[in-house]
């Protein structure tokens, strides 16, 4: 049983971290001094100095994953969650290492000896806490490790929080019962073996007969007045307390806690892009990306600017009037696939298949996607990303947005070249609830390694696409 033992599971934790460092270290080392052989031993510092500065690494990168709650065991955090800080930390000891470095004047450091060593140890790290992870979750699911739970409500919420647990067993919680003050029979016949086992009255007693590590609040908005009372009862008896709100359906997405001066408030919808940093760092990439697409690919757009002038009369380009980021309008930029019409019919009306007004080399570009390559313009002047949910018409924005409740949300980030909705298939006569279910998991859990993985999905699955009209 590993129960009540968290302290030990911290040291456990950084004990390993330790070890690994040390593992990554040598494997770098030989990499670097053993196996590669175009370097002079003579003019790099000896093994010694190597790892003491290891050493000094190692102190580094244990004082930062504490203060970034990397040891702070949470069965319930998501291991992306927990991999995102592994490498933050050793990120920044390296930082902090550099900076010592060139302090004291030390310059003779291998840089790809420090590349394989950093590479080792978030490697190495991000593995065995895999391991240990899988492992706990196992040991859980076969009821090892068990934390009891006691639900006060035994409502909607209550219900509803029990379900989800029982859909968790890797989290290894076992409800003991409910305290309700209305219901004195079985929560639900789903659930027959919790029980009410008291009134909410009751609480004091029951957390001094039963082993209670967590007490979870789902009572109804009417019961609020006693919620300082049920709160002070658990810390006295040193119990922690979480809160499901009555609300919690109302929500759209998941929310998060802010401080505004001395008030928390609740904000619904968590984007990581709201935070400067983030912008700037998507924004960075997007231009990077933008003007290398740009000169690669400049001869094979020469060679389609020609095709559509030798396939039909009328411009290169064609621009239509798109919906971006704040809901603002934006002119977006494509080869030009079909005949020349009234910009009212294109505007307004959806492409079907076999539509007439395509051209054949505009069929063509269409099935490709080789279209929307001046989009990557759109990039560089800011209306566009490369990755985010697809920009739609102004027509059709405004008869989405009274039938799908959520569907303005997507307009909170840049529209995107390429995005999660796409490469999971959800591109043309599909789903539009879908698509914006998927436009906004990808705005709430965005990271630039979530980007790259969609990029690399745009690639491997092809630009070809059925429902592409």
């Amino acid at each position: 049983m590993i129960r009540g033992r968290e302290k030990f599971l911290t040291r456990l934790y950084m004990t390993f971290d330790f070890v690994f460092i040390q593992i990554a270290f040598f494997v770098a080392w030989v990499i670097r001094f053993r196996i590669v052989e175009d370097v002079d031993t003579s003019s790099v510092l000896p093994f010694k100095e190597y790892f003491l500065w290891n050493l000094s690494y190692s102190l580094i990168y244990l004082v930062i994953a504490f203060f970034v709650r990397l040891y702070v065991t949470k069965r319930k955090a998501k291991f992306a969650t927990e991999m995102f800080k592994i490498s933050q930390a050793h990120v920044f000891s390296m930082f902090v290492l550099l900076s010592l470095l060139f302090t004291v004047k030390i310059m003779d450091v291998s840089r790809m000896f420090l590349a394989i060593y950093i590479i080792s140890a978030i490697f190495l790290s991000v593995m065995y806490r895999f391991v240990i992870k899988q492992t706990l979750r196992h040991l859980r699911r076969k009821g090892f490790n068990r934390q009891f739970v006691l639900v006060l409500g035994a409502g909607t919420v209550g219900k509803k929080y029990v379900e989800n647990l029982m859909n968790h067993p890797e989290y290894g919680l076992e409800v003991l019962g409910f305290l309700d003050d209305y219901r004195t029979e079985e929560a639900d016949c789903n659930y027959s073996r919790f029980k009410v086992i008291g009134k909410v009255n009751q609480l004091q007693n029951v957390l001094e007969e039963k082993i209670v590590d967590e007490v979870v609040i789902a009572l109804p908005l009417t019961a609020f007045s006693k919620y300082q009372h049920i709160i002070t009862t658990c810390e006295k008896a040193g119990i922690r307390v979480t809160i499901v709100p009555d609300f919690f359906d109302v929500l759209p997405a998941n929310p998060h806690f802010e401080q505004f001066g001395d008030l928390p408030i609740i904000n619904i919808r968590d984007i990581p892009l709201d935070e400067q940093v983030n912008r700037v760092g998507k924004r960075i990439f997007d231009i990077a990306f933008a003007l290398a697409v740009l000169i690669i690919t400049s001869p094979l757009m020469l060679i389609i600017a020609i095709g559509i002038k030798i396939s039909s009369p009328g411009p290169v380009f064609f621009k239509q009037e798109r919906v971006g980021l704040n809901r603002r309008t934006f002119m977006m930029y494509k080869f030009r696939s079909m005949k020349m019409m009234d910009t009212s019919a294109s505007d307004t009306q959806w492409t079907v298949e076999n539509d007439p007004r395509r051209t054949k080399f505009g069929t063509f570009l269409r099935k490709t996607s080789l279209d929307e390559f001046p989009q990557f313009y759109n990039v560089l002047i800011g209306d566009m990303s490369i990755v985010g949910p697809r920009p739609e018409r102004p027509y059709f924005v405004d008869q989405f947005k009274e039938d799908i409740p959520k569907y303005m949300v997507k307009h909170q980030v840049r529209p995107g070249i390429t995005g999660w909705a796409q490469v999971c298939g959800l591109r043309g006569d599909t789903s539009i609830e879908e698509r914006i279910n998927h436009d906004i998991y990808y705005i709430e859990n965005w990271t630039q390694l979530f980007d790259i993985k969609i990029i690399l999905k745009t690639v491997i699955n092809g630009f070809v696409n059925k429902n592409a009209y």
